[in-house]
């Protein structure tokens, strides 16, 4: 699926405040809402454990991860110019566990 990278405003060198946004549809129909947490494998971060808040559930559908944001800044993915975040593949691998990838191919319209 793609998602967009997504920053709380704060852009730490350590990767804080960096995630991804995944679509409501998406977050719907690959999520279970049983999971406490997902297991994401990260370029050259390894698989990493990214807790689900129950706002993830209602309204902030972001998957917020230090490691995602050491991903984006290593890569020159991050920071990015205002309202204009990077498109990215997130692949569900099995269950909860995913992978993110670049996605030079395509770009998403967000409102």
């Amino acid at each position: 699926m793609q998602v967009r990278a997504w920053n709380n405003g704060a852009h730490h060198r350590s990767g804080a405040g960096y995630g991804l946004k995944i679509r409501i549809a998406d977050r719907d129909g690959l999520f279970d809402p049983e999971w406490t947490d997902i297991l994401l494998t990260v370029p050259g971060e390894g698989e990493v454990t990214v807790s689900l808040s129950a706002s993830f559930w209602r309204t902030c559908s972001e998957l917020r991860s230090a490691a995602l944001g050491r991903w984006l800044l290593r890569t020159g993915q991050a920071p990015w110019p205002q309202g204009t975040p990077p498109t990215l593949r997130l692949i569900h691998i099995s269950d909860n566990r995913f992978a993110v990838e670049a996605d030079t191919t395509h770009r998403l319209t967000h409102r």
